[in-house]
Parts: C-alpha cells; structure tokens; sequence
C-alpha cells in the first residue's frame, strides 16, 4: 500500500508537470500525461498488467512495464542526442558566422 501511494504521489505530480509543459511542447505533453494515466492504472489494477503481458507473451506484467520503460528511455535518450547534436552545429555555425564578421578585411591598414 506504501508503495502504491508514493508511486500514485510520483505520478501526478509527473501529471501536472506534463500538463503546465503542454503548451511548450503539445505531443510530449499528451505522451506524458497518457503514460502517466497509464502507469497510475497499473499501479492501483495490477493484474490486469499481468494480464496484458501474458497477451505478449512475457510471464509478469512488471517485467513488461520495465521493458516499455527501457524502450521509452532509448528513445528519449536518441531524442536529447539529436538536440543536443543539432544545437552544437548551430553554435558552431554561429561562432563561425561570428569569427568572418570580426576579421579584419585584407585591404585594411594593420
């Protein structure tokens, strides 16, 4: 029962987090509330995980619940890869745009 209520606590709060980010970012809000529903259905209904994962063919359904989590962690890993990646071009594009801009011209007096 503990841990039912500290992972309900977890997860609405992961809830209300994702509903003040819906504005910033519309479909990782919507996937973060609906993984958050989810998760908070499982953690009150847990035989219907079990359930759900013997369907799939895994034997617990708290190993298919790690399992989407793995998942859903690579790919939000792959996802702040690829921003992280597209802001460090974007700088150094900048710095370079930056450094022409400040460069003295050859026709100019040292």
């Amino acid at each position: 029962m503990i841990a039912q209520l500290v992972l309900s606590t977890l997860l609405v709060g992961v809830l209300v987090y994702a509903w003040t980010e819906y504005r910033r970012a519309p479909v990782i809000g919507i996937v973060s509330m609906l993984a958050a529903s989810t998760g908070l259905y499982f953690v009150w209904i847990p035989t219907h995980a079990t359930r759900l994962a013997e369907l799939v063919g895994i034997g617990r359904g708290v190993d298919l619940i790690l399992y989407i989590w793995v998942v859903i962690s690579l790919i939000v890993l792959l996802n702040l890869h690829l921003k992280l990646r597209a802001q460090m071009e974007l700088i150094t594009v900048l710095a370079r745009d930056l450094a022409i801009a400040k460069a003295p011209s050859p026709s100019s007096p040292k």
